[in-house]
């Protein structure tokens, strides 16, 4: 869509991510109900905001996937090949994927994500404490089709997705990813993921509210990068947080809520919004074992095995292709 393609134009972006940025921040918020992207929570900033927030007492996924992990590493050693090619989607900090190159025997690592210097970094760190894993970073968007690099073609190859990433897409759009990431993974992939799963409302709204503010700081983060990368006067005192728990489509919603009338400018744009009206930033979809199943049976994949903590907050599936 060739939305405000002038204010684009006279705003000099400086580089193709930034322009991307904008034409789907003024395009996000000229709809109604208005929302912005999580993939934009990200920065510098956020991905901090994001580390303080898996350390919060009341955020369980992390400490509890990285359990499970732990505990588990053994058994999900025995189910995968033998100097495979672990591929993973979105890679971040790595730490869980640590876990899994301690317990299984793979020939090569290959973390995909949009961020190439972030990335060059983490190899680079893991390089050192894995001296003879071959380490082959690619900058890409995963959610999109991307080539693997060619050193590991005749690899077996396992796909690693942590952290219930799957939980912020939308069920169709998580659909589409594992169909994505079962094609680029090729013949006789694996797959590693995990998910949240269903539980009492409030644990997950303690999760989603934490006392010391910290996911609110980091949901209102992208008004702060809105407002230095694209020249948005977003007012951060005029909105608040807000996470809710949506019993019918099973996920938490969270929102920016705007305290009062007002009216925003994004490059030329003009936003308006009224008391109580809300940007949606994210979803984070929760799954029951069997509902899991099904999405990925929908998408070519058979469920191998399943592994949950012992209060069952949290699941990690070991996915092979269907043939």
């Amino acid at each position: 869509m060739n939305v405000h393609a002038s204010a684009l134009a006279e705003a000099h972006l400086p580089d193709e991510q930034t322009t991307a940025f904008a034409r789907e921040a003024i395009e996000d918020l000229s709809q109604q109900p208005k929302k912005l992207s999580p993939k934009y929570f990200y920065d510098a900033a956020g991905s901090e905001l994001f580390e303080a927030i898996t350390r919060l007492p009341e955020y369980y996924p992390t400490r509890t996937e990285l359990a499970i992990l732990k505990e588990r590493g053994g058994e999900i050693a025995k189910i995968i090949p033998e100097h495979a090619a672990l591929v993973e989607f979105g890679a971040g900090a790595t730490t869980k994927v640590r876990l899994l190159l301690n317990h299984c025997k793979f020939a090569a690592y290959v973390p995909v994500d949009i961020s190439g210097d972030f990335l060059q970094a983490q190899a680079n760190g893991l390089k050192r404490d894995f001296p003879s894993l071959g380490i082959y970073p690619v900058a890409a968007d995963f959610t999109t089709p991307f080539e693997l690099p060619k050193a590991v073609a005749s690899m077996p190859k396992v796909g690693f997705f942590p952290g219930s990433t799957i939980g912020n897409f939308e069920p169709e759009e998580a659909q589409a990813f594992l169909k994505s990431a079962r094609q680029i993974l090729g013949k006789g992939a694996q797959m590693i993921i995990g998910a949240d799963l269903e539980k009492e409302e409030r644990l997950l709204h303690a999760a989603y509210n934490d006392a010391a503010g910290v996911t609110a700081r980091f949901n209102l983060n992208v008004l702060v990068r809105i407002n230095r990368e694209l020249g948005g006067n977003f007012d951060l005192s005029a909105f608040t947080h807000r996470a809710i728990y949506n019993h019918a489509r099973h996920r938490i919603e969270m929102h920016l809520i705007s305290r009062k009338a007002q009216t925003v400018r994004l490059l030329g744009t003009s936003f308006s919004f009224k008391p109580g009206e809300s940007i949606h930033t994210e979803n984070s979809y929760k799954y029951s074992l069997e509902r899991f199943a099904a999405l990925a049976q929908g998408a070519g994949w058979r469920v191998r095995e399943s592994w949950t903590d012992a209060a069952k907050m949290f699941s990690v599936h070991a996915l092979e292709a269907a043939e």
